[in-house]
């Protein structure tokens, strides 16, 4: 697709202009110089020993294309081979069966639905195996398909990547490498954040590691792995999650916050409560509370001077605004699903998953719009804001 966004020539015009036209001699040149400039030189793109040539969910409808598919996906495995590397394919030679030779030869596959690629044929042809399948270890954030969090324990007590789908082989079979999960993003626009994807990877990122050097003998219940994990960090110096404190508790507090003033914590992730007092003041649009590196909340929004906040390009608002010479106590409550505002112990607006309609409401796609709190730093409002607090869970829910 983004082959075909950026030369829109060389794409399908039968089988959609996001798929490569196989049968166009422009569309070999044009992805023969992609694979030679990321991989050729003193200071190639891609470092590691595989690279992955894609190649899979094409039209199986004629057998031209079906022949001229399997060509394609030959003509790349050795291409990317010329150049040293070990060429890994998504699994897709079921699907486009047909005669001319595919090597298998060192060729990884990844082997993620047995409709496209049965994995004993696939083995028994010669290819080694990824077990990534997609009704297990897929995440597609907010999309009604897929997993939008995985199912762990079942993942922890059940799965092995010997396992693929409802094919099962033996533990540690020589042809299956191991395993993977994926997330996928198929919905532009739809609010997820870098933090929300790295919320829905970390977790499985642990469980599906236990399981990859383990297999079937996992040593501990799934209930205690859960429990002693949360004694980790994410890695030395790393907190991507923005987890402060152990235990649920009131983890910052300050009497009063200073404009342009800096703060202990860069920011809190889910679940929180961040509260405070404020006596309001004529505030300019697009004055900020707290910032941080990955999000603004705004006391004033840039576009119509209400309280809200901005993170990875979207912009929300609360349908509130801070009037001068007004005291109020704000609280804001943000986990995974959604971001809270009360006002006085009021809620003014919960924003939740809200339902997007497009195309003359013919599709739709579920918005996100949640959180992870800035605290890093004050901006330079000409409110008084004072008493904050901020608890590593939701005070409403405890």
């Amino acid at each position: 697709l983004a082959l075909t966004h950026y030369k829109p020539e060389i794409g399908s015009k039968e089988y959609g202009m996001d798929h490569l036209d196989l049968f166009k001699p422009e569309t070999y040149e044009f992805v023969d110089a992609l694979f030679k400039e990321y991989l050729e030189g003193d200071n190639p793109v891609f470092v590691g020993k595989r690279v992955h040539i894609g190649t899979d969910e094409y039209s199986n409808a004629k057998k031209d294309v079906v022949e001229k598919f399997r060509a394609f996906t030959d003509h790349y495995i050795r291409f990317v081979e010329g150049f040293g590397k070990q060429a890994v394919v998504w699994g897709a030679l079921s699907h486009a069966k047909g005669d001319t030779p595919v090597k298998s030869e060192n060729v990884v596959m990844n082997a993620w639905y047995n409709g496209y690629a049965d994995p004993a044929t696939m083995i028994k042809d010669g290819y080694q195996l990824n077990s990534i399948p997609d009704g297990l270890v897929y995440i597609v954030p907010k999309a009604g398909y897929y997993y939008d969090y995985l199912n762990e324990p079942y993942l922890y007590k059940e799965w092995t990547p010997a396992h693929i789908d409802k094919a099962v082989f033996d533990e540690k079979h020589p042809s299956i490498l191991g395993g993977m999960f994926a997330i996928w993003n198929d919905h532009v626009g739809n609010g997820i954040s870098v933090k929300d994807i790295h919320h829905r990877i970390f977790s499985p990122l642990q469980t599906l590691s236990v399981k990859m050097w383990t297999g079937a003998q996992t040593g501990i219940p799934y209930e205690t792995f859960n429990e002693k994990r949360a004694l980790l960090s994410e890695a030395p110096g790393v907190n991507q999650l923005a987890r402060i404190g152990k235990k649920p508790e009131l983890v910052y507090e300050r009497s009063t916050v200073a404009p342009g003033s800096t703060s202990d914590y860069p920011e809190i992730g889910y679940n929180y409560t961040v509260s405070f007092d404020i006596t309001g003041a004529k505030e300019s649009e697009g004055t900020e509370l707290f910032r941080s590196p990955n999000a603004v909340f705004y006391l004033s929004d840039p576009i119509r001077g209400m309280m809200g906040f901005a993170r990875d390009g979207y912009l929300n608002t609360f349908p509130y605004k801070v009037n001068p010479g007004e005291k109020a106590t704000i609280q804001i409550e943000g986990n995974n699903c959604s971001t809270t505002l009360r006002v006085n112990g009021k809620v003014v607006d919960e924003m939740n998953t809200q339902k997007l309609y497009f195309n003359a409401g013919k599709d739709s796609m579920n918005y996100v719009r949640t959180l992870v709190f800035p605290l890093e730093k004050a901006g330079n409002f000409n409110s008084k804001v004072q008493n904050l607090k901020v608890y590593n869970y939701c005070v409403s829910k405890p």
